[in-house]
């Protein structure tokens, strides 16, 4: 099969904001079309073999590096309001719709991805058919020492665009050592937490939990029994209030959390694209 690859810089937009990066892969007549939002400190490109994999089955997809992190324009993770990555959402629906008119379109978010792609759906439910959540990072895994989440509240309002290191490595990312190491050395990646962005995110999770009983679409949840990052009480809290009346949730015992870095990724892969596959029709 013939896939066609794509990049490039988004310096024109629909909505006003700094140039985002898109990574696309193709097959010649695609029969669904996903599109990608990364985790916060990632990128596109690191979902390329995904994209690849989903090509394969027929399936074309686009993904964009949010303002902030990776190819795109903007202060490393540094937001001053959560819905500025809303706004880059937008652009990716826009992308979508443009470029694979008519054919159906499904929203995929990663961690902190997969909050932009909720709280997108929340605003926006007509623009997507189906909504897909891998590792959603509505909750921490290890709950934040108290005094740490208070002084990130205060940097917030007096400092919003200071960092401090996140602890995030390869290691709670994945069991593929090859993969954890490209985690670690990424040049694109970084491994901080901006102050505004952490009192944004947070705000965003308490909405999304609370608001779950609108998402409608059909919703499949992606998750790692042992992910050490986001808190997978909070996925299903989340997934169990949805009212959408086709929903899968898939946790994989023992895996981290990016199963799609994973060792059994091809599987993983093929399952989700066959289970879109069965939804476009």
């Amino acid at each position: 099969m013939t896939i066609r690859h794509d990049e490039a810089a988004l310096t024109e937009r629909s909505i006003p904001g700094p140039a985002l990066y898109l990574t696309s892969s193709a097959p010649a007549n695609p029969r669904a079309i996903i599109g990608v939002v990364h985790g916060y400190g990632d990128h596109a490109a690191r979902y390329s073999h995904v994209m690849d994999a989903w090509a394969e089955l027929g399936i074309a997809s686009i993904a964009i590096d949010l303002r902030g992190h990776g190819r795109a324009a903007g202060q490393r993770g540094h937001c001053m309001r959560f819905d500025e990555f809303l706004d880059d959402a937008v652009e990716l629906s826009r992308l979508v719709s443009d470029r694979f008119r008519g054919v159906p379109a499904f929203l995929f978010g990663h961690s902190f991805g997969g909050l932009v792609a909720v709280m997108s759906v929340l605003e926006a439910p007509r623009s997507w058919r189906v909504l897909i959540l891998s590792a959603p990072f509505l909750g921490l895994a290890l709950d934040a020492p108290k005094a740490k989440i208070a002084a990130g509240k205060v940097m917030s309002r007096i400092a919003p665009r200071v960092s401090l290191p996140s602890g995030l490595t390869g290691a709670q990312m994945t069991h593929d050592e090859v993969r954890a190491r490209d985690y670690d050395n990424d040049p694109l990646g970084f491994k901080t937490a901006n102050a505004r962005w952490f009192t944004e995110a947070r705000s965003a999770q308490a909405l999304a939990l609370t608001q779950a009983s609108r998402l409608y679409l059909p919703l499949y949840v992606l998750f790692g029994g042992a992910d050490p990052v986001a808190q997978l009480s909070a996925a299903k809290r989340l997934f169990d209030h949805a009212a959408s009346p086709d929903k899968t949730f898939n946790e994989r015992p023992g895996l981290l959390h990016e199963t799609l870095n994973e060792p059994e990724w091809p599987s993983i892969a093929r399952a989700l694209g066959e289970w879109v596959l069965a939804r476009a029709q």
